[in-house]
């Protein structure tokens, strides 16, 4: 098929334009990117895109699969809808499903369901033309205690994307052997910086809200000397790591110095880490239990600027359904974790692109570009002769948050019942 995109907004974070053209695909591929595109066939589809933004397809750096073990709270089918719904086009799953992705035969038992679902599924979804690609991250350890190693050479054979656990690995040894030994397998490794013994039981970060909503608390010391012993091992080894869920302006300053003394070190946060902070828990909606858990005003203002500057280089979503059975508990009892595949992206737009704060590029390059530099892989500009990995978004769509408007099987996010503003129109993967 063959379709005209006619002026639309096509933001282009690798050639840094963002500008109105004509965008003609056809067969997976972009045709052609001009300001006015006339010399087409008869049977082309011509669509209006006036109003509407069209950029390279989102990239998720880590977020959870209920399948295998907990098929109630998401499919693999169900993520990847979820995903190509929110203008996703990869999707990377964190190993910590039932049993956890520490052997060769599960990724290729995953890779194959994901075969088989996209067959399935034919061409019946008008949403996207393809399924989003799955990426997988092997586990780095293989036992609850975390202190041994799964074979690592043989699960980079068997096409995983990278390594990590998901979870905070407190045994600094451990680490380092594991640093020097994957070196030579040249694939990305990315930790969770978290002191457990710090952060003890607590469910919200230490600070003045805290006291008043009378939650067990969490020092930013348990992010932040957690940070500071893995560069030091990064600086003695050498070896490229990802910094996960950054959540502390202090985090945002100890990146920044790694970063000017030319570490080899990539970090990302979380959507709900810059949209929201510690004010919103007056609620208790359990939603908003989050590990890390949401930071201080000063800490979101960081973060945003984190990751105007780059310091801070990506947006991961970290989507971790859960049931309704699971989450109707106390918000200190609650699992922490939220939804966010198809939620992300218009409420960064609405809330960081719309007013302002942010411009269309940035937000976009963080979603995106940066995301998937951080995996190892490439993206492709909106022009002649690309592959069409694309996503058409409409900043001005209207639309409610409900169970039957969602393609996860869960719903836990403190959005639910409201109506958001922007809307992923379609998905080319």
């Amino acid at each position: 098929m063959t379709e005209l995109l006619q002026q639309v907004r096509a933001i282009d974070p690798i050639s840094g334009t963002n500008q109105l053209s004509d965008v003609l695909i056809a067969d997976g591929e972009i045709q052609a990117v001009a300001a006015q595109i006339s010399d087409i066939g008869s049977d082309t589809q011509i669509r209006d895109c006036r109003g509407l933004v069209l950029g390279p397809g989102l990239v998720d750096l880590y977020s959870h699969s209920g399948e295998p073990g907990f098929e109630e709270r998401e499919t693999l089918s169900s993520l990847l809808q979820a995903a190509a719904a929110g203008g996703f086009t990869r999707v990377s799953i964190l190993p910590d499903t039932s049993p956890p992705i520490d052997n060769p035969a599960l990724v290729a038992q995953l890779q194959k369901r994901k075969a088989e679902g996209q067959r399935s599924r034919g061409t019946e979804e008008s949403l996207y033309t393809s399924s989003p690609l799955l990426n997988i991250w092997g586990a780095i350890t293989l036992d609850v205690a975390g202190k041994q190693m799964t074979e690592l050479a043989d699960l980079a054979a068997a096409g995983i994307v990278g390594f990590t656990d998901g979870k905070p690995l407190e045994n600094l040894a451990l680490v380092q052997r594991v640093l020097e030994y994957l070196q030579p397998l040249g694939k990305p490794v990315a930790f969770w910086p978290c002191d457990r013994q710090l952060a003890s039981n607590g469910v919200m970060r230490e600070g003045p809200d805290a006291l008043r909503f009378g939650l067990p608390t969490i020092p930013a010391s348990a992010e932040t000397t957690a940070i500071a012993a893995l560069l030091e091992l990064v600086a003695a080894t050498s070896t490229p790591v990802h910094i996960m869920r950054v959540s502390t302006a202090r985090s945002v300053e100890l990146i920044a110095s790694a970063k000017a003394a030319g570490l080899p070190i990539t970090a990302s946060t979380t959507w709900m880490h810059l949209l929201l902070d510690t004010r919103a828990i007056k609620s208790y909606h359990t939603s908003l239990h989050l590990d890390p858990p949401l930071g201080n005003p000063s800490d979101v203002v960081a973060l945003r600027q984190g990751v105007r500057a780059g310091v801070v280089d990506a947006i991961a979503i970290d989507h971790a359904p859960y049931t309704y059975e699971e989450k109707v508990q106390a918000f200190a009892e609650a699992p922490p974790g939220t939804i966010g595949l198809e939620l992300a992206l218009p409420l960064l737009w609405q809330y960081l692109v719309e007013t302002r704060e942010f411009t269309a590029l940035e937000l976009w390059r963080a979603l995106s570009t940066r995301p998937a530099q951080c995996l190892g892989q490439k993206m492709s500009a909106i022009s002649s002769h690309q592959k069409a990995e694309l996503t058409l978004f409409d900043p001005q769509q209207t639309w409610k948050v409900e169970r039957k408007n969602l393609h996860t099987l869960s719903s836990n996010t403190p959005w639910l019942g409201q109506e958001l503003q922007g809307r992923v129109v379609q998905t080319w993967c």
